[in-house]
């Protein structure tokens, strides 16, 4: 494997110049390709007009914007000069660009368009090493101004690359010998963890970092030299950056779309992608769209369909006994009970394939004629969700990781996955289990996970009193998420340390998979469990309002406005309905365990807000924005 990113490019556009490396698409909607010669060229001509700016090695750039074509071509030619790209999304509030822009120093910074622009300049007093801001779209003529009376020069992208174009007929081979100068632990990013915590921490990611995990994700995440995977993350996060290499590193393309329904939908039908990566959430989307559409048909086509979805479940669920695709914590030698599974799993069979016939070949086409696999990753992955499309037959892997490990640290490969897990350790990555005391415990039993290899960061940037809380004394980082290994070393995950409630009665809980069970409720778009310090456990129920209001018209439910709906006794008993028929003893929960009382939400979770960039819900900031419903519980 090559020394730094760069190289890697470097290596795929002379083995394959003229594979499409980027399909974005133009004003018409239209996907156009950028080959992998025009990518690196691009990179080298950024490079080259960074070097006429005074850019030198180891300096720091902002790099403001979602996931466009520009970006990787920015990011790239960053790093060829041995700089570091600091990035953050269009979503980034005042505050956040204040603290990375400033702890960075950063004097140049890559702005998307000019409302990055407009924020970055309103906060010009607490960034006195700023002085120019290059932009990927023009800007309006009054943010001009704006920036010129701050004393922030404002350049084009596009303009740049042309400049620097100019410079590389006669200096090429000067930024080729500065790409040639990078080293395998040369920083190549700082990435500030979006703040679940409150608070953000500069995570120092090396070239090495990324490098160590595309060995092994090649076949684990497998694609070949043209096919094509569907991106609609935000490049800024970790898991998405880290995906455009294994894209790039395997000569493939990347297909630039938005996690919109509709607008997802119709990029599968044009592209045709081998892979998707996405957060649980787009896929969880795309199971509510899929369950939604089938209940608005109704009659016996949804019953057929219903019919159909728990025969394939059955059936898999008799699949992954007979087979040993489940977790596996011991013996699970079935011996004669394997004639009692194979006798209904031979019935179901001839079922199962005219379900995919009349319903899950349809549900597949949608995703495009060439869908291979979803990479589920940067969240907990509902085991409802797992289940009903490993079901049906389309295959999603989840993967594991953190930012402070440039992200991978196992996943499910395409091939052979197991149910329930998140796969195995990558090649280069030991995972031990520890018990609160820091004692490592066996297989089969669970702890804190920590894990030491060459993905593991440099350390939180300008904070080594950061790094020494996370890092135990023998070298290993401390994940503070709670799992425990099978007998073939798969990790299964259980919950998050930090997130962990201690009832007033001294008993531990883990929320997660009680919140992935209320979550199973088609009532419920999500659902926060709270109790810290309390008596019993209670519920925030982020209401799915169609949904809801459906049940009102099925039943006859009458009712003014919406607020009076979700006050009734009607709906009230619903929920009372849905919470009990899914957390109790049956389905695997301890008394205390048990949700005994709930608040419902109308207003949606937003990015930035209720959700963090990755959609992840911080628990911080419903705490702070619910305080009083959460008392009154």
């Amino acid at each position: 494997m090559e020394q730094t990113l760069p190289k890697m490019l470097r290596k795929t556009a002379a083995d394959f110049p003229e594979i499409a490396a980027q399909y974005s698409k133009n004003e018409e909607g239209v996907f156009e390709p950028v080959t992998y010669r025009e990518l690196y060229e691009i990179a080298l001509d950024f490079a080259a007009a960074l070097r006429q700016l005074g850019v030198v090695r180891g300096q720091a750039i902002g790099l403001i914007s979602d996931n466009r074509k520009e970006w990787e071509q920015a990011d790239m030619g960053i790093m060829a000069l041995g700089a570091v790209d600091v990035p953050r999304g269009c979503d980034a509030t005042l505050m956040d660009l204040k603290q990375i822009l400033s702890i960075t120093e950063c004097r140049i910074v890559i702005a998307e368009n000019s409302s990055q622009v407009k924020k970055i300049v309103s906060i010009r007093k607490e960034l006195p090493a700023l002085n120019l801001i290059i932009t990927f779209d023009e800007s309006k003529t009054d943010i001009r101004e704006e920036a010129q009376k701050a004393g922030i020069d404002l350049m084009l992208f596009s303009s740049l690359l042309n400049e620097g174009k100019k410079y590389n007929i006669e200096h090429k081979a000067e930024i080729e010998a500065e790409l040639e100068k990078g080293q395998r632990d040369d920083t190549a990013c700082i990435i500030f963890t979006s703040g679940t915590t409150g608070i953000p921490k500069g995570v120092e990611l090396s070239h090495g970092n990324f490098l160590t995990q595309l060995d092994e994700l090649q076949e684990r995440i497998y694609l070949n030299p043209g096919e094509r995977a569907l991106c609609v993350l935000p490049v800024w996060h970790v898991f998405e950056r880290l995906c455009e290499y294994v894209i790039f590193v395997q000569a493939a393309a990347i297909c630039y779309s938005k996690p919109v329904g509709s607008i997802l939908l119709a990029d599968f039908e044009k592209i045709n992608p081998q892979l998707m990566p996405a957060v649980p959430r787009v896929f969880e989307a795309i199971y509510d769209g899929i369950n939604y559409k089938m209940r608005k048909t109704g009659g016996f086509v949804y019953a057929l369909y219903r019919f159909f979805v728990n025969v394939a479940i059955i059936h898999s669920r008799m699949n992954r006994i007979l087979f040993r695709q489940n977790n596996r914590f011991g013996s699970d030698y079935i011996g004669a009970m394997w004639v009692l599974l194979v006798l209904p799993w031979l019935l179901l069979y001839p079922f199962k394939l005219l379900g995919n016939v009349l319903v899950f070949r349809k549900i597949k086409e949608m995703l495009g004629k060439n869908f291979r696999a979803g990479i589920a990753g940067g969240g907990a992955y509902p085991p409802n969700i797992d289940e009903f499309f490993w079901a049906i037959g389309v295959n999603i892997v989840e993967g594991y990781g953190l930012t402070e490990t440039a992200p991978v640290i196992s996943v499910r490969p395409i091939a052979a996955p197991v149910f329930g897990n998140v796969g195995s350790p990558i090649r280069g990555v030991k995972v031990r289990i520890v018990d609160q005391d820091g004692y490592v415990l066996g297989r089969c039993k669970q702890g804190v996970i920590q894990v030491k290899g060459g993905t593991v960061m440099k350390g939180y940037y300008k904070r080594p009193d950061l790094t020494e809380k996370v890092m135990t004394v023998d070298g290993w980082l401390d994940t503070g998420d709670i799992g425990l290994l099978t007998i073939h070393d798969e990790i299964v995950i259980r919950g998050r340390m930090k997130d962990t409630i201690v009832l007033r009665g001294g008993e531990n809980i883990e929320p997660l998979p009680i919140e992935q069970k209320l979550e199973e409720s088609r009532y419920i778009k999500a659902a926060v469990v709270v109790g810290q310090d309390e008596r019993y456990l209670g519920a925030l129920i982020l209401v799915d309002e169609e949904e809801v209001k459906g049940y009102a018209a099925e039943n006859g439910i009458q009712y003014d406005t919406y607020d009076n709906l979700l006050a009734s006794e009607d709906i009230q008993k619903l929920y009372e309905s849905e919470v009990n028929s899914l957390v109790n003893s049956k389905n695997g929960f301890k008394m205390f365990e048990r949700v005994n009382k709930f608040v419902l939400i109308k207003k949606q979770f937003e990015v930035g807000v209720e959700l963090s960039a990755k959609q992840e819900i911080m628990r911080f900031r419903l705490s702070q924005i619910y305080e009083k419903e959460i008392a009154g519980m």
